[in-house]
């Protein structure tokens, strides 16, 4: 079943009401500020929809609010039933210091369609679209996938880049793609764009390799859907953590979830910017009005969109 497309909008003015109340915090070095200026006004337009909305991608636990914390109800309660992934604020440290690829975002399924993943850290592979069918596997190593990748690509492992997070956790990683030439294209946060930089025309990575959070898995996975394009992710769990993801019904820690297992039917994406990045343009101070851009996508519609809009002060 789709969702109705009458939806993608009313989700597109939540992310971009969102940006708008983050854009007032843009190179303030005030994170908990710039969280808050985008949780509240998403809180409220999401809350108008006339829906059942339950977090299972959140901020954190009931207690943490006022973020948007996972198990809480949104919309007016009469409704299609929906799961819902959000970060209101992806990117509260650029946002804070005027840096590029803040936005906010959030992703829609019908009920029990998204996986219920904690916050906690994930491994992931991501690559485009038009390659065959569960090409990469995470246990297969860095050398094994990229020569499966450049052999379905037909072109030379030095011809492939490699998107990955830019953290010690990854020298095995780096230290092979080195080894193998392959061009490293590192970010330093942010890893759903990081993510859909394997998807478009002309991405600007052949893959995505590193290990990140949980929920913006999620939310990347739902982008990469709408292309077609592939994503594995496992989940990495301490002893605590893993008495958390019980809570959620997960048991199986070991588990290597492939894209349609993450994201399991249709799914509507939007994403605003806050400040501009690869990924869409940040939100316009006109004087008295804002622009805003948002990146759209509806799976079941085959909608792949930018969106500008104006909304007055």
């Amino acid at each position: 079943m789709s969702i109705d497309s009458k939806f993608l909008n009313l989700f597109i003015k939540a992310t971009e009401k969102a940006a708008i109340g983050a854009s007032k915090f843009i190179g303030k070095k005030d994170k908990i500020g710039a969280d808050k200026g985008a949780v509240d006004p998403m809180r409220r337009e999401l809350n108008k929809i006339n829906m059942e909305g339950s977090i299972v991608i959140g901020e954190g636990e009931m207690d943490e609010a006022p973020m948007l914390y996972i198990g809480e109800k949104l919309g007016t309660l009469t409704g299609p039933k929906f799961d819902i992934a959000v970060d209101p604020l992806e990117g509260t440290k650029f946002t804070a210091n005027n840096q590029p690829n803040a936005f906010s975002v959030l992703a829609i399924s019908k009920k029990g369609e998204l996986l219920k993943a904690p916050d906690v850290y994930m491994e992931k592979i991501a690559i485009g679209t038009n390659l065959p069918k569960n090409l990469l596997d995470l246990d297969n190593g860095v050398e094994k996938n990229i020569k499966l990748l450049a052999e379905a690509k037909n072109t030379k492992i030095s011809n492939l880049s490699a998107c990955v997070m830019q953290r010690p956790r990854h020298k095995h990683i780096i230290d092979e793609l080195l080894r193998l030439n392959v061009k490293i294209n590192f970010i330093t946060d942010g890893d759903i764009a990081g993510v859909l930089s394997v998807i478009g025309n002309k991405p600007v990575n052949d893959i995505y390799y590193s290990t990140g959070g949980a929920p913006e898995g999620v939310l990347a996975a739902a982008a990469l859907s709408c292309f077609g394009g592939q994503m594995q992710g496992r989940l990495v769990l301490n002893e605590e953590e893993k008495i958390r993801a019980k809570k959620l019904g997960i048991s199986d820690f070991e588990k290597k979830y492939n894209i349609s297992e993450i994201i399991k039917g249709d799914v509507i994406f939007c994403a605003t910017g806050v400040t501009s990045g690869d990924l869409v343009k940040g939100v316009q101070d006109l004087g008295n009005e804002y622009e805003v851009n948002t990146y759209a996508l509806h799976k079941s519609k085959k909608i792949i969109k930018t969106v500008t809009n104006i909304y007055n002060k």
